[in-house]
């Protein structure tokens, strides 16, 4: 029994017991930091949270989105006001609407012309600069207007057994409204048309334009 406990109160026995309980807990305590480390490594903040938590409200992909409505929102708005304007019944007021298509109505995505109706497409709407080279007479600086994708065949007959572009289908149609007052013009050809001056000017395809009242 002395043996026993003299090997177990020795004191080399004891030192080397605390030795490896010593290294035990260290080893344990190089293990438990590593995972804090990691941990910290991998909920780590980046600059758009750093944003965020000292603005709150302000995170950085938040104010991308934010901004890219801002500036998408105005132009679809100002857009879809300048169609509301054109929609209804017009009355034909120049000579050529009176010959040729009579009265007119525009909605959504259809044009009337004589009980007969046609699909359109809202293509963009005009500059100023195009409008006033389309409707020279014109003050485009008080108006607004668009360009729509349609088709009217060439065979088509209105008032006077009249067509609008000849034997040619009508391919284009571009507004100008003001108060009003509403001008179309008709074009043909596959290619969209250029409204500048000089292409105004020289353009086969421009059937002619019309102007409208209500």
């Amino acid at each position: 029994m002395d043996r026993r406990l003299g090997e177990c109160c020795d004191g080399s026995n004891v030192w080397g017991i605390n030795t490896k309980i010593n290294i035990r807990l260290s080893g344990k305590r190089e293990r438990v930091q590593g995972l804090q480390f990691a941990s910290r490594v991998t909920n780590s903040e980046g600059p758009e949270d750093a944003v965020a938590q000292k603005y709150p409200g302000c995170h950085a992909r938040q104010m991308k989105r934010t901004t890219l409505w801002a500036i998408v929102v105005p132009v679809l708005a100002c857009s879809l006001t300048v169609a509301a304007q054109e929609k209804g019944i017009w009355r034909a007021a120049s000579s050529t609407a009176q010959s040729i298509t009579g009265d007119v109505a525009l909605s959504e995505d259809k044009l009337s012309i004589n009980f007969s109706g046609f699909t359109m497409a809202q293509i963009r709407a005009l500059e100023p600069a195009e409008l006033s080279a389309l409707f020279p007479s014109e003050d485009a600086a008080g108006g607004s207007g668009n360009l729509y994708r349609l088709r009217i065949p060439g065979d088509k007959k209105f008032l006077h057994k009249n067509t609008l572009c000849g034997s040619e289908d009508t391919q284009w149609m571009a507004t100008y409204v003001v108060g009003h007052s509403l001008h179309l013009a008709f074009f043909s050809g596959q290619k969209m048309p250029v409204f500048t001056a000089d292409a105004i000017a020289n353009t086969t395809d421009l059937c002619g334009t019309f102007y409208y009242v209500r």
